[in-house]
């Protein structure tokens, strides 16, 4: 292509530019996803949910990809390549466990600046192994090329579910009970200790992180667990979620993609939002709501689910599994009661915002 056709390409590219910040990250898949149509007859969920899947002899096949970047997911200064491993598969296979899915498989491609060793590349897969072990799945395979500069991760993950157990962000109904697993708010607090310690580092290396009292927020920010415990209980006690979803992004942006996707509304309450000690004292150091934390933090890779009043009774008995609100047949009504009654609308924020 020559000179000028380039600039004349250049120039049609650039005679509209919208900023993705203005329509958000959610609206940009949503732009994207829309042109798009399944060809075959076999792919029951498309874009839109937390995994794809297909349909195969009575089973179900959902896939998922997630794709990391150094200095924007992760910074290895204070990551350890053996727990980024480990915590990249749980991202991965988090969402496997979003569909009701038992994992199986996952491929690793990785793009490796030259300021990486063999033996760093060893210790990446140190905890990747790890995960792999925890989660019982098979490494199959990727794909590994140069990168310009740092690290870049991609993981994809395949899992099977039996096709009358695939659970749907789209399934809830009004009245439904609204579930989350674990505690919210711990990641996101793990990850200002962090780079609190980095700034203090940066500007005298001779001091040591003071880390005390942080133990538990900081091993959630650096290594998450997928819940694939609460997907066994739920077997166990025969109970299929009514929708679900894992809390990548906040509580408050989860709720809202349920609701949206069920097309409902959603009443939770402050009260019932579960923070653990560490998180609230840790948040209360930053002079930071750890309501905020929880609404919004992300990265903590719980499951937020729904379940019918019906089924809830035998849900209620699930120790790591709390009642956090209702759905409703208000369908613009995304609601937080707070503890002094008063009733706020949940807000999420949008790609670049966090």
């Amino acid at each position: 292509m020559g000179a000028a056709c380039k600039k004349a390409a250049l120039f049609y590219y650039m005679e509209k530019r919208t900023e993705i910040g203005s329509i958000g990250e959610f609206g940009l898949i949503e732009r994207l996803a829309k042109s798009f149509s399944s060809h075959q007859s076999w792919t029951t969920i498309g874009i839109g949910d937390d995994a794809s899947s297909l349909h195969a002899n009575g089973m179900e096949v959902v896939s998922t990809t997630e794709l990391l970047i150094e200095g924007v997911h992760f910074d290895l200064s204070y990551s350890p390549l053996p727990h980024l491993g480990f915590k990249i598969v749980s991202l991965a296979l988090s969402d496997i466990a979003a569909m009701n899915a038992k994992p199986a498989q996952i491929s690793i491609g990785l793009g490796l600046s030259n300021r990486f060793s063999v033996e760093a590349v060893e210790e990446l897969y140190t905890g990747i192994k790890q995960a792999c072990e925890e989660y019982k799945v098979d490494l199959v395979g990727g794909d590994t090329t140069a990168s310009p500069q740092g690290l870049i991760i991609s993981v994809s993950a395949l899992g099977l579910v039996d096709a009358k157990n695939l659970t749907k962000r789209s399934g809830a109904k009004p009245n439904d009970v609204i579930c989350v697993t674990g505690d919210l708010g711990g990641a996101l607090m793990g990850l200002q200790s962090l780079e609190r310690e980095k700034q203090v580092y940066l500007a005298n290396p001779t001091m040591q992180p003071e880390l005390d009292g942080k133990s538990y927020v900081v091993l959630r920010q650096l290594k998450p667990v997928a819940r694939f415990d609460i997907i066994h209980e739920l077997s166990e006690i025969g109970v299929v979620p009514t929708s679900m979803i894992d809390c990548s992004d906040g509580l408050a942006s989860e709720i809202i993609h349920l609701c949206n996707a069920s097309d409902t509304g959603a009443r939770i309450f402050e009260k019932n939002i579960p923070i653990d000690d560490e998180t609230y004292l840790s948040a209360t150091e930053f002079n930071l709501s750890p309501l905020t934390a929880a609404l919004n933090g992300g990265e903590d890779y719980e499951l937020v689910f729904t379940v019918s009043q019906k089924d809830f009774e035998k849900v209620e008995k699930i120790a790591d599994v709390t009642a956090i609100g209702y759905m409703t047949d208000v369908k613009n009504e995304r609601v937080l009661v707070m503890k002094s009654d008063q009733i706020v609308d949940l807000t999420a924020p949008g790609f670049g915002e966090k």
